[in-house]
């Protein structure tokens, strides 16, 4: 049994939780700090908590399920759990739709506008799984979709949704799209031999991370909107120039005649930056 779940959060990567669970809960201490003028309770943070394990092990999951055929033909990939054998596809089906029920029970527990936003997040969970198939826009879908994280957080605790919501999901966004081709580039060969789409594949190594830059800049930008729209102080903008300093070394340490560090760039960066910036803001907001 231990074995079994160890298989499944090896699946769903648990580790890359660190990208969009801190940044979910931003959203929801932000988003009630300055709509209702209190810290969400400890019962809403927990509703969110829920839907965001389910959301992300339901998007996991059919990634998995949706991708093991290309997934056997990547020397990358390979080992992934289903084209590996080590889970059956009947095993899989039934812990996704274990993951929707929970995410469905914990957005029903928040607010009316959460459950009328949830076929939208369905809907995008499902998508990106596909559009690397048709589109090298894939990594904007991906950013949209982990964006919701954030945004999903300001709504399960406000039950509205305002600009300054909408620049935190937009810089989101363009953070994850960022990474995420960052990440592709390990696969730009591969893609291109199997006719799957991506920034990489399309545009090229150098191009390519020049793209992830200007996505970057827009992220760093859309931090620094989020500072002057709202009351938040010095504490976040410390906050802010760490995590200026953590982008610029993320591409600092990779370029197109050195990719080595691919992963150093892409998990271990993007996981200090997630948490930097919660931590920064949760203090800016704790102190007023």
């Amino acid at each position: 049994m231990f074995r079994k779940i160890r298989i499944f959060l090896e699946m769903i990567k648990i580790e890359h939780t660190l990208f969009a669970l801190p940044f979910a809960f931003m959203g929801a201490i932000l988003g009630s700090m300055l709509v209702n003028d209190t810290f969400p309770t400890w019962m809403q943070i927990m509703w969110v908590l829920l839907a965001m394990i389910g959301a992300r092990s339901a998007a996991f999951g059919l990634n998995r399920m949706i991708d093991q055929a290309i997934d056997k033909k990547n020397p990358r990939t390979a080992m992934r759990a289903i084209p590996a054998g080590l889970l059956k596809n009947g095993e899989v089906v039934i812990f996704i739709v274990v993951s929707f029920a929970l995410l469905f029970w914990a957005s029903s527990n928040l607010n009316v506008l959460s459950m009328q936003l949830l076929p939208i997040a369905v809907f995008m969970l499902v998508l990106y799984s596909y559009t690397k198939r048709f589109t090298w826009l894939c990594h904007i879908v991906l950013g949209m979709t982990l964006g919701l994280a954030p945004l999903g957080g300001w709504v399960a605790v406000t039950g509205t949704m305002d600009w300054t919501a909408i620049v935190l999901y937009v810089t989101i966004v363009f953070w994850t799209a960022g990474f995420d081709i960052i990440y592709a580039c390990q696969d730009l060969e591969f893609d291109q031999e199997e006719g799957l789409h991506s920034i990489p594949s399309r545009f090229g190594l150098t191009k390519s991370l020049n793209i992830a830059k200007f996505f970057h800049v827009i992220t760093a930008v859309g931090f620094l909107a989020l500072l002057l729209m709202t009351d938040l102080s010095w504490w976040y903008g410390a906050g802010m120039l760490i995590t200026y300093g953590i982008l610029f070394y993320e591409h600092y340490i990779v370029s197109p005649n050195d990719m080595s560090r691919v992963q150093t760039a892409f998990f271990t960066m993007n996981s200090v930056l997630s948490v930097v910036v919660f931590t920064f803001t949760l203090i800016d907001l704790a102190v007023k």
